[in-house]
C-alpha cells in the first residue's frame, strides 16, 4: 500500500471513533463539507484544487490524501496540480516547498488508482 492510501487508511477507525463520541459534530462536519463541495461557480475539480494548496500551507497529511485523492477523480491534471503547487510555495514558502512534493505524490498516487 502506497503512503497516502495508508494515511487514509490509518485515520478510519479513530475517525469512527470520533463520529460515535461526538456524533453530532461530525455530522455538522460531513453536512459543511458536503455543502461547499458540491458544483457551483467553481467546478468540484477547481474545489479540490483549492483545499489541496490549503493543505498544502496547513501541513496536514491526512488533508493531503482527502483532497488529492479528490482532485484526481475529479479529473485534476498534472498540469493543474503543479501551478497549484506554484502558488502553495508562493504563499506559504520554505514549508511548501516540502510539503508540495508530498501532495504531488500524493496526487499521482490516487491518480494512478482506479476509483
Amino acid at each position: 500500500m502506497e503512503h497516502f492510501h495508508q494515511v487514509t487508511e490509518d485515520l478510519r477507525a479513530p475517525y469512527r471513533e470520533l463520529v460515535e463520541a461526538i456524533p453530532d459534530v461530525m455530522a455538522g462536519y460531513g453536512a459543511l463539507q458536503k455543502a461547499a463541495m458540491v458544483e457551483g461557480a467553481l467546478s468540484t475539480r477547481m474545489k479540490e484544487l483549492i483545499a489541496l494548496a490549503i493543505a498544502i500551507t496547513r501541513e496536514c497529511d491526512g488533508c493531503i490524501s482527502a483532497h488529492a485523492r479528490g482532485a484526481a477523480h475529479r479529473g485534476a491534471t498534472l498540469a493543474e496540480v503543479t501551478e497549484m503547487i506554484g502558488v502553495a510555495v508562493v504563499m506559504n514558502g520554505g514549508p511548501a516547498v516540502v510539503w508540495g512534493p508530498r501532495a504531488l505524490a500524493a496526487y499521482h498516487e490516487f491518480a494512478d488508482t482506479p476509483s
